[in-house]
């Protein structure tokens, strides 16, 4: 008994001596780069930026909603706003709305860069709801109100003005440059995305690395941590919908069977909700873990710092932390529309129910079919992919050319903001663009916040002028420091 204790008691000596050997090695992976002065940025830039949120140039399902008058005038507006990009730059439009600028480098030995972003909008679904003109661009309290402040007219804004910029003062990269804007990110890109990586490709461009839209600067978001984080996408998530149908016999309200349409596909999707696909840590968010997990109080970090062992322990966090946690670690199941019936008192003889899954890497849409058919195992629920389908990205390094400019760039304008990888757990552009290049990563630069999360594709979307300021700023350090 005395050498069973004695063993066990050396085990556990050996553990703790392992986990605390990997917790005080856990050293901080963040860069040391002093900030560059600020650049003054002109007042006409915030008009600039006004004038693109007060043309609504809403994406809608229904293409016979499509309003061509309001991207006619975005064209104008960007031919008479940036009169040096517009005429040095070689510029291609794509199915009439969407922008591909080329800035030609010196040097075409390097392989160009890619800086995206998308000028269509998502509808207005309660105009009531706001406390200002979606469309009016007012300015109050510091900041921009309007439909496209932070998605994503204030990044193509800001990327054009950086651009404008440059221009104005003589700078010729070496490196080529490409912007590229599409009109229909908010309904999949087929006609703007698609459309440039197709001409890109047929040319042979291969680009040292793209980056779009994704993540942001989050603010008190992030358990353990007090400092800004700049969020730097480097895959995102695919999306998958289902469709779920009934078909059985009707009939009179009166004299209701045990089981209706109704309730088989009710029980069937209340069954999907309660059994998930299984959580797990991703390579993008191994990623997150190992670059902030230094920067932790030391229980976060000895957690993090053995990710192997407490691997259970930082998923259950995660899911239970926010819905925007769960869905970092898991393929996620929303239930979207649910049809049945025609009068209040007629059982119907079908029910159909469209449910959206977003499925992490690692996993594939036929995997989240195979499991919603397992989970919900009744031959009477039939199931089909439905509309707009995609695969999660590839995953991008982090130990390439293109992060490390990105991340020193952060470092440059936002003084004292920790950065790291992340999953992005929405759909974007940049999926597209793969053909081009390994390495795409997904950020945007502002800050956001538990005041303005909701706002994203919500009520009252709005941006601070500061933050506008800074993405010009942002953008144009980062063209600089992308001509090595």
């Amino acid at each position: 008994m005395k050498k069973l204790l004695l063993g066990l008691f050396t085990m556990l000596v050996l553990l703790v001596a392992y986990l605390l050997f990997n917790t005080f090695t856990f050293k901080s992976k963040q860069m040391e780069i002093e900030p560059v002065a600020q650049v003054a940025i002109a007042e006409q830039a915030i008009e600039h930026l006004q004038t693109a949120i007060q043309l609504k140039t809403i994406s809608h399902e229904k293409a016979e909603d499509f309003d061509s008058t309001q991207f006619e005038l975005f064209n104008s507006f960007l031919r008479n706003t940036y009169p040096l990009t517009d005429s040095l730059l070689n510029h291609q439009t794509f199915n009439a709305y969407s922008h591909l600028y080329e800035w030609k480098g010196s040097n075409s030995s390097l392989k160009p860069i890619i800086l995206m972003g998308h000028l269509d909008v998502v509808p207005i679904a309660s105009p009531d709801k706001w406390s200002v003109d979606p469309f009016a661009a007012e300015i109050r309290d510091g900041k921009i109100w309007g439909r496209g402040t932070i998605d994503d007219k204030f990044s193509v804004i800001g990327i054009l003005e950086a651009v404008e910029m440059l221009l104005h003062e003589g700078f010729q990269p070496e490196r080529s440059i490409y912007l590229a804007f599409g009109h229909d990110e908010e309904v999949g890109g087929d006609l703007g995305a698609v459309s440039i990586v197709n001409a890109l490709q047929s040319q042979g461009i291969q680009a040292e690395y793209v980056l779009d839209e994704g993540y942001a600067i989050t603010q008190k978001l992030i358990p353990g941590i007090d400092p800004d984080v700049a969020m730097i996408g480097i895959a995102e998530k695919g999306s998958t919908t289902i469709e779920f149908t009934v078909d059985m016999e009707g009939g009179h309200s009166s004299q209701p069977a045990s089981a209706t349409a109704i309730d088989v596909l009710a029980g069937a999707i209340a069954r999907l909700k309660e059994k998930p696909m299984e959580a797990t840590i991703s390579e993008a968010m191994a990623g997150f873990i190992d670059q902030l997990g230094p920067e932790m109080g030391f229980v976060n970090k000895m957690a993090f710092a053995n990710k192997g062992l407490f691997k259970p322990l930082i998923i259950s966090t995660y899911e239970n932390a926010s819905n925007a946690g769960n869905a970092l670690v898991r393929t996620t199941t929303a239930p979207t529309i649910f049809e049945a019936g025609i009068k209040e008192n007629v059982i119907p003889t079908s029910a159909r129910a469209l449910v959206n899954f977003r499925i992490i890497p690692g996993q594939t849409a036929e995997d989240v079919l195979a499991h919603a058919i397992e989970v919900i195992d009744d031959e009477r629920v039939k199931a089909r992919f439905y509309g707009f389908n995609s695969e999660p990205s590839p995953v991008s390094p982090i130990d390439s050319w293109g992060y490390e400019i990105i991340n020193r760039s952060i470092n440059e304008i936002f003084e004292k903001t920790l950065t790291a990888p992340n999953l992005v757990i929405a759909a974007t552009d940049s999926r597209h663009y793969s053909p081009l290049s390994d390495n795409i990563y997904r950020f945007v630069p502002y800050h956001i916040n538990e005041e303005n999360i909701s706002t994203f594709h919500g009520i009252d979307e709005h941006i601070l002028v500061e933050d506008y300021e800074n993405a010009i700023r942002f953008y144009r350090q980062l063209i600089l420091n992308s001509q090595q």
